[in-house]
This record gives C-alpha cells, sequence and structure tokens, in this order.
C-alpha cells in the first residue's frame, strides 16, 4: 500500500528570552510562530468507516496539535526553568501565563519539545514525518524522522559496547 504524506499549518503567539545568551534575543520578546506538521501514513481501505480514504482526518490531527502545542503554548512566555527567581515570581505573581523549560526555549529547542508531545499522541498506524517552525519569516528550524533513523539504534549499540 501506498504511504501519502499530510501536512497542516498553524500560528500561535509566543513570547520567549534566552537565558545567558550573548544577544538581544535574551531579552523578553514575541514571535508569531508558523508551525507545519506532516505526517504519513497509509489511507484506511474500510467502505464501512466514516474516515475511508484517510490518513488521518485533519480535524482530529487539528486538535492533537492543538491540544499539545497552541494550548500550552499560545500567549505564554517560555522561560528556562533556571531563570532567576525574582523574575519568575514577580511574573506568577502578575497572573502571567508563564510555562518553565528544563531547556533552553530556543527554537530547536522547542521545535524538540513539539516532536516528543506530538509523537506521544498519535495514533499507532501514523508516523510523525516532519516538522518546520518558523521564528520569523525568514528564520526557521525543521525536523524530520528521515534524519534520526537509526540514531537510537546507534545508541543501544554504544551502550552495549560499553557494557562488554
Amino acid at each position: 500500500m501506498d504511504k501519502i504524506r499530510l501536512s497542516r499549518k498553524f500560528t500561535f503567539e509566543t513570547a520567549h528570552a534566552l537565558l545567558g545568551y550573548d544577544g538581544a534575543c535574551r531579552h523578553i520578546h514575541g514571535h508569531s510562530y508558523k508551525l507545519v506538521v506532516t505526517i504519513i501514513g497509509e489511507p484506511l481501505l474500510d467502505d464501512l468507516h466514516p474516515k475511508n480514504g484517510m490518513v488521518m482526518d485533519f480535524g482530529d490531527l487539528k486538535k492533537t496539535v492543538e491540544l499539545a502545542v497552541i494550548k500550552p503554548f499560545d500567549h505564554a512566555l517560555l522561560l528556562n526553568e533556571k531563570a532567576p527567581e525574582p523574575l519568575v515570581e514577580q511574573l506568577e505573581k502578575n497572573n502571567e501565563k508563564l510555562v518553565l523549560l528544563p531547556y533552553q526555549p530556543s527554537c530547536e529547542n522547542m521545535l524538540l519539545d513539539i516532536k516528543d508531545r506530538l509523537q506521544n499522541l498519535l495514533p499507532d498506524n501514523i508516523e510523525l514525518h516532519s516538522l518546520k517552525l518558523s521564528e520569523t519569516e525568514n528564520s526557521f528550524a525543521e525536523w524530520f524522522d528521515a534524519d534520526n533513523v537509526g540514531a537510537g539504534i546507534f545508541a543501544v549499540g554504544v551502550a552495549e559496547a560499553m557494557l562488554t
């Protein structure tokens, strides 16, 4: 059976600051992020099923991305959990939508977080093929599953070799 790729675009507004960064992005600032999610799978072949002929209903993909990404990140301030405590306390006191992350909220790290959030929610017959996260019109990060195939196998092989 042939596999088909489906893509859907999303937009969300998020602020962040890069802790310890040596440029302007160390200051709190915002972006209109654009996210393209591409999944891959085989269309359902069941004349009696309402989703017959679909890899995944676009509406279901939208609900999944909204739950995993848009709801937590939209109109939020993303900061590294190591951000200065007085800043965090003041933001919490002001009842700001603050998301403390165990990583530097760079475009690249956000993309890896989004990948993990989505992979955990997709049905077993659907694979995450690629993600593209645009921070500005001219700047973006991409993740492709094909670029990472075998990385886990390699890591397991190295760990096994170290034990022997």
